[in-house]
């Protein structure tokens, strides 16, 4: 068991490490779409990298919708078990609608676990941003 200051050194190291190990500018909150994000996690069960969409109710539909759209595309050239979720909570109960892949069994407090994490992290958002890149014109329009 770790104590909060614990584990908050070993996340600030995880994400120092995985800077350091894969220096990219990550698109992130700067896809220019409104409510538009991409996210990294990794907690103790689990890593997720997603597509959140975060905004009001009439502005997520629209880009879901065109997501959606995509799904085919999505899952057949870049991540073909990426899942589609139009109503997800949040751990702060907050409702928002996302695509994400996620990696289990591993854990931010087992440094073993942090290589393979690292890779899943920058493997999946590489094709995340590249997905968008090609297709961000009519996710936007």
């Amino acid at each position: 068991m770790f104590s909060k200051e614990e584990s908050r050194k070993l996340r600030e190291e995880f994400w120092i490490a995985f800077g350091k190990s894969f220096p990219n500018k990550w698109t992130l909150y700067k896809t220019e779409v409104k409510g538009l994000s991409f996210k990294f996690h990794f907690d103790l069960k689990k890593a997720v990298v997603s597509i959140d969409i975060d905004s009001d109710f009439e502005q997520r539909i629209k880009v879901w919708d065109k997501l959606v759209a995509l799904k085919s595309i999505f899952h057949d050239e870049y991540l073909p078990n990426a899942i589609f979720e139009d109503f997800y909570i949040l751990g702060n109960n907050k409702e928002i609608s996302r695509v994400y892949i996620e990696l289990e069994n591993v854990s931010i407090h087992n440094k073993n676990t942090w290589r393979e994490t690292m890779e899943f992290l920058n493997t999946n958002m590489l094709k995340i941003e590249a997905f968008y890149q090609e297709y961000k014109d009519i996710i936007d329009s």
